[in-house]
This record gives C-alpha cells, sequence and structure tokens, in this order.
C-alpha cells in the first residue's frame, strides 16, 4: 500500500510543482489524510527532484547554450547572474531555517490550509491588477528585478504558500510578463529545489531505511514523468488564461482541507 501511495503522491507532485497551488502543500495534506508518514517529511523534499529532472530535460537546449557560451556572451552571462542573485535569499534562510521548517512548519496543516487560502487570494488579486508588463524575456531580467523575485520565493518556506506561486507573485508585481514570469520560476527552480533535495539528503541519510529510498525513487520517477506532461501545458495555458483558476484551485483546497480537519480528520 506504500507503494502505491508513493506513485500517487509521485503523481500530484508531478502536477503541482510548476503551477502555483503548493506541490508540498498538496503533499504535506496528502500524506497527513492517507497516513503517510516518512522520516522526517524527506519524502516530500527528495522526490522533488524528479520534477526538477523533467525541467531540466525540457530546457537542456537551451541552457546547454548558455553554458558554452558563456564566456563570450553578456546575455549569457547576465542570466546566470539573475538566476544566482535569485537563488541566494533561499540558500541562506533555507540553511537557517532547516530544521524549524521541517519540525515545526511542516507538521503543521492547518498552517498549510490557512496558506493555500491566502496565497490564493493574493495570487488572484495580483494575477487580475499586476501593473502593465514591461519585461517578457526570462532570461533577460535585471539584478534587481531577480533580487525581488528571489525575496519573495522565500514565502514559499511556508508550506502551502507555492514556491512557483511566490516567484509568480514577485515577478508579475515587477512588471515581468505572464509566461516569461512563469519560465523564469522554472529555471530558478532548479538551483533552488536541487538544492533543497542536497541538503535534504545530507541532514536525513543516515535515518533513512532501504525501504524510504525505494518509496522515494517510485515517487521521483513518477514525478518526473508527470512533469514532463505538465511543463509546456502550463506556458500554453498561463499565456492565454492567467493564474486565476489556479487561484481557486488553492482556495477550494484549503477549504476542503481545514473542514476535513475541522472533523477530526
Amino acid at each position: 500500500m506504500d507503494y502505491l501511495i508513493a506513485v500517487f503522491l509521485g503523481f500530484v507532485e508531478g502536477l503541482t510543482e510548476y503551477i502555483p497551488v503548493s506541490s508540498t502543500g498538496h503533499l504535506l495534506l496528502l500524506s497527513h489524510f492517507l497516513g503517510f508518514d516518512s522520516q522526517g517529511k524527506a519524502f516530500e523534499v527528495l522526490i522533488q527532484l524528479g520534477a526538477v529532472l523533467a525541467l531540466l530535460s525540457l530546457y537542456f537546449n537551451r541552457l546547454w547554450n548558455v553554458l558554452i557560451t558563456l564566456p563570450s556572451s553578456p546575455q549569457s552571462r547576465g542570466f546566470v547572474v539573475s538566476i544566482l542573485v535569485a537563488f541566494f535569499p533561499a540558500l541562506v534562510l533555507g540553511v537557517v531555517l532547516h530544521d524549524f521548517i521541517k519540525t515545526v512548519l511542516f507538521e503543521s496543516p492547518y498552517l498549510i490550509c490557512v496558506s493555500l487560502i491566502v496565497g490564493g487570494i493574493i495570487l488572484w488579486a495580483v494575477d487580475k491588477y499586476a501593473p502593465t508588463p514591461t519585461h517578457d524575456d526570462a532570461m533577460r531580467l535585471s539584478w534587481k528585478t531577480s533580487l525581488i523575485i528571489g525575496l519573495f520565493q522565500c514565502l514559499a518556506m511556508v508550506p502551502g504558500m507555492s514556491r512557483s506561486g511566490s516567484t509568480l507573485i514577485g515577478a508579475m508585481l515587477c512588471k515581468v510578463e505572464k509566461k516569461a514570469a512563469a519560465e523564469f520560476s522554472f529555471f530558478l527552480a532548479m538551483p533552488t529545489m536541487a538544492g533543497a533535495f542536497a541538503y535534504d539528503v545530507y541532514k536525513t541519510h543516515d535515518q533513512m531505511s532501504f525501504n524510504d529510498a525505494g518509496l522515494v525513487a517510485v515517487g521521483f520517477i513518477t514525478a518526473f514523468v508527470t512533469a514532463l506532461f505538465v511543463v509546456r501545458a502550463v506556458l500554453n495555458f498561463v499565456s492565454r488564461h492567467g493564474y486565476g483558476v489556479f487561484a481557486l484551485w488553492r482556495i477550494a483546497v484549503g477549504g476542503i482541507g481545514l473542514i476535513l480537519l475541522s472533523l477530526g480528520h
């Protein structure tokens, strides 16, 4: 049964990682209601690498071009700087607050539900009333804009706020066009989630059993395959429809979660 749950949670991870609904919030709530518990919530963090690798495979050509032109192209260097600057706040706070996040925030289903609802309301408002975009290329953002987006990403350390949702809100407030905001969020996800994966392995490897590793592998593969299909669909959808439907999704999931928790589940 644990392996079936791992497949299901891997599917949910791949489905929700790159839309602004909080994959971590969904995983933690589902784990709570399904009675699935991993040591230090490691499973929920480690399977995210599957979604990262799916993203890397989809953007490999563009990223490889950046790498090989790095010595000669100011644009490539500027892009790398923008990602590193945006990643830095989460790197620092993630290390400093890791234990508090994993032992306190991750253990509060009520907080996750409230965060889903509050984040959904903010996302809806920003999607509807954000200033007119002036930036339409995710690979040409200034370091100042990138830093602001990176600071917004730190809101996602509260489970339920959503990493992609927080970065999208920051990007749209910085006048980044919606599709470009989504792509920058994708690029920023790679070092952020890979870093979270590496640090969590470092912190919890001595507590994991072989069975835990098997569950992670199953969830990882499922998340990878699912994310492959989701990323391009997300870009096409938000270009036409924006993020309003995801805001409603968040509010609905958070509301249902609060109702179930109030009933003693």
